[in-house]
């Protein structure tokens, strides 16, 4: 073998202790498969003495002493998008340091800029592990299915929402209940706001639209609705129309432009199949077809494969930019108006159970030219208020927004009109 390549990390958690272990546990055979002597030089976390049932070598205070030190690369595990993560990526860079990070954040945010310092140094940015943890989406999106061209990426991204709506389908159980055991569990965090509200997967969906489409991440352009208003009785009627519901990330050509949207959705076929915490990923590349990609999309062993399998490449010498093509040849494309995006649509409204409901609701439907499909009305108890669901044909979202605004303003509407799309 060559010279070592000398590894820095930088956070100590989840993430960063697995790869520390990986490294001890299999750093021989990894070496073999980079070229080169993997050899961890140096760390920084919060508490140098947390038990972490691993030895701590090169021990620092100060993360940003990484970028300076003599490692070839520094792995960003600390996340956030400012602070000391961002100042610890942007010092490497500049010092001709390989990065390695899982900061999907980071990147959503200052991800253009990043890719110009990487260029302009000579080095790598790479980060497997912040869209999806352990599923190599990134690569393939990157170098495998350019041939092509990628019309739609469609994906579950945040094992946290998927457990919830999991687990609210099989028990019947209400969104805060089950909130509530996943924090227990340690599925969800204190504040959850950044899951169950879409952010997180907002983050992830925006650097991979940039990989499938070439295009500079733009968070900004990602329309965000989150999971907190989906009751028990949207996943039972969606199950009797053959649906599951899931919180989906998805970007789309739309004519010359790109369509991003987080949020729930009435899904069939693979992605409606992705279990508890997992992630999976739908891709449609042209001619070459759709493919499917699923695995578990966070926790140690998985998140800390994605960043050793990045380690290895920057090691072996293997390079390509860092969103797929160079930094100065990424397009600013033009976000495209989502709410005419056509799709069909479930509506749920709650309305007092007296004559003429239903056919006022029809009629701001008609009116907006929204046609129904199927419907389901149910009966509750004597003076309790009715379900009235459908399902439409295919319309814009603009439509039927136009027509929920003036059906909830009747005084016959006893809640919010609930509607989710169909996704394929």
């Amino acid at each position: 073998m060559t010279d070592s390549f000398k590894i820095a990390i930088a956070g100590l958690g989840t993430v960063g202790g697995g790869v520390v272990k990986a490294l001890a546990l299999r750093g021989e055979e990894l070496s073999r498969r980079a070229g080169r002597k993997l050899e961890m030089v140096a760390v920084s976390a919060r508490d140098k003495n947390k038990a972490r049932g691993f030895a701590v070598k090169g021990w620092t205070d100060d993360p940003l002493s990484l970028a300076k030190s003599d490692a070839d690369v520094v792995v960003e595990l600390i996340g956030g998008e400012e602070g000391i993560a961002r100042q610890l990526v942007e010092t490497a860079l500049a010092n001709k340091k390989h990065v390695v990070t899982a900061n999907k954040a980071l990147l959503a945010k200052h991800g253009l800029q990043l890719a110009q310092a990487a260029e302009k140094n000579g080095v790598t940015l790479k980060f497997e592990a912040a869209a999806a943890g352990g599923i190599p989406i990134v690569k393939a999106l990157r170098e495998g299915l350019i041939a092509h061209g990628v019309d739609a990426v469609k994906g579950i991204l945040n094992g946290t929402c998927n457990y919830i709506l999991t687990e609210m389908e099989s028990s019947g159980r209400s969104f805060a209940d089950v909130l509530k055991e996943a924090q227990a569990k340690g599925y969800a965090e204190a504040d959850p706001t950044l899951d169950v509200g879409g952010g997180d997967t907002a983050h992830k969906l925006a650097l991979l639209a940039s990989l499938a489409f070439g295009t500079v991440p733009n968070l900004d352009a990602v329309a965000v609705e989150g999971i907190e208003r989906i009751t028990p009785d949207d996943i039972a009627f969606a199950s009797e129309f053959g649906y599951r519901i899931k919180l989906l990330g998805v970007a789309r050509r739309i004519g010359n432009k790109i369509d991003q949207k987080v949020h729930p959705a009435m899904v069939k076929g693979a992605l409606a199949n992705v279990p508890g915490a997992a992630n999976g990923v739908l891709v449609d590349a042209g001619e070459a077809g759709s493919f499917f990609f699923s695995g578990r999309g966070a926790g140690e062993a998985p998140t800390a494969s994605a960043v050793i399998a990045d380690i290895v490449e920057a090691a072996s010498g293997v390079s390509s930019p860092v969103f797929g093509r160079p930094a100065s040849d990424l397009s600013r494309i033009d976000p495209a108006d989502g709410k005419q995006a056509v799709s069909s649509w479930y509506l749920r409204f709650e309305v007092l159970d007296v004559p003429g409901v239903l056919a006022s609701i029809a009629g701001h439907l008609a009116e907006a030219t929204v046609s129904i499909e199927s419907m389901i009305q149910r009966v509750r108890a004597p003076g309790a208020p009715v379900s009235i669901v459908m399902i439409t044909h295919e319309c814009a979202q603009a439509d039927v927004e136009r027509a929920l605004k003036a059906i909830a303003a009747s005084d016959k509407v006893r809640a919010r009109p609930c509607m989710i799309p169909m996704e394929a």
